[in-house]
C-alpha cells in the first residue's frame, strides 16, 4: 500500500458519485492494527467527509450489507483486513458493487437484484395452512441435504457483482436468485416446483449461465451457486423431455 512513513498513513481511493457519473477521490488514512476496509470507510466518513454514503449493519460478517468492490473484487468489507488486499503496488481502491445502479458513492440500489429473485420463482408456495398438521421433514434425505446446501445465502449480492454474465446480459437472473430457486425445487414443502422450473427456463434464466464460476469463488459464506445453476439446467431439460 502507499504508506506515508512520516505520518504513518496510507492512501485510499474511494468512488464518489452515482450511476450518472463520478470518479475516485483519494484520502490519507491512519494505519492501525487489525484494520478492516469497513473501518477505513467509516474513518473517512467520520473524520474527513460526512457526506460519504455507504451501507453497513452488523459489522461482524453476518448481514452482508457492507459488500463493496475492493480492488476490483466483491467483498464483505467488515471481514476484509486491509493487509490482505492492499499492497504497495495496488494501494486500496473501494467502489460500489458492480452490476447494480449506484444511488450515491458506495451505496447501490438493490431493487434489480431482489426483483430478479422474485422473478426466478424464489417465493415459497406453501402446501398446507396453519390448520393442517405439521409434516416433519427428514433432515438426512437427499432433497433436504440438497436444499440445505444453499439455504444460508443472505442475499449480499457479492455473487451478482462478480458475475460476468450479469454484466453482459441485463435479463440474466443471476446466481443468487437461481440458487434460491434450486433450494425451493428441493424443498418438499414447496407447492409450486413446476412454476419454479418454468420461471428459470426462460431467456435470461439458468441456461444463460456461462459457468465461469466467479459466483462460487467470491461467495463470502462459501456456497456453490454455480453447482445450483448447473443442477437447475439439468432439471429443466429433464422436465422438458418428460413432457
Amino acid at each position: 500500500m502507499n504508506v506515508n512513513h512520516s505520518s504513518n498513513t496510507f492512501e485510499v481511493a474511494v468512488w464518489r458519485g452515482n450511476s450518472a457519473g463520478g470518479d475516485y477521490q483519494t484520502y490519507q488514512v491512519p494505519v492501525q492494527s487489525n484494520q478492516t476496509v469497513l473501518d477505513v470507510v467509516t474513518w473517512i466518513q467520520q473524520q474527513i467527509d460526512s457526506t460519504l454514503s455507504y451501507r453497513f449493519a452488523c459489522r461482524v460478517g453476518m448481514c452482508g450489507s457492507c459488500a463493496m468492490m475492493v480492488n476490483g473484487e466483491p467483498r464483505w468489507t467488515c471481514r476484509t483486513h486491509i493487509d490482505s488486499v492492499a499492497s504497495r503496488e495496488s494501494g486500496l481502491r473501494v467502489a460500489p458493487l458492480r452490476n447494480l445502479p449506484v444511488i450515491k458513492d458506495l451505496t447501490t440500489d438493490m431493487t434489480p437484484f431482489f426483483d430478479k429473485w422474485v422473478k426466478a420463482g424464489g417465493v415459497h408456495a406453501p402446501t398446507a395452512d396453519r390448520f393442517d398438521k405439521m409434516v416433519s421433514v427428514d433432515p438426512d434425505s437427499k432433497a433436504r441435504r440438497t436444499a440445505s446446501e444453499g439455504i444460508e445465502c443472505i442475499n449480499c449480492a457479492a455473487c451478482y457483482a462478480a458475475c460476468d454474465t450479469v454484466s453482459t446480459n441485463a435479463d440474466y437472473l443471476g446466481p443468487a436468485a437461481l440458487q434460491r430457486t434450486w433450494t425451493l425445487v428441493n424443498d418438499v414443502k414447496h407447492g409450486d416446483v413446476s412454476g419454479a422450473l418454468d420461471a428459470v427456463s426462460v431467456p435470461g434464466g439458468c441456461h444463460s449461465c456461462h459457468s465461469h464460476g466467479s459466483c462460487t469463488r467470491y461467495c463470502p459464506v462459501e456456497l456453490n451457486p454455480m453447482k445450483a445453476v448447473a443442477s437447475l439446467k439439468r432439471a429443466s431439460i429433464a422436465r422438458r423431455w418428460r413432457s
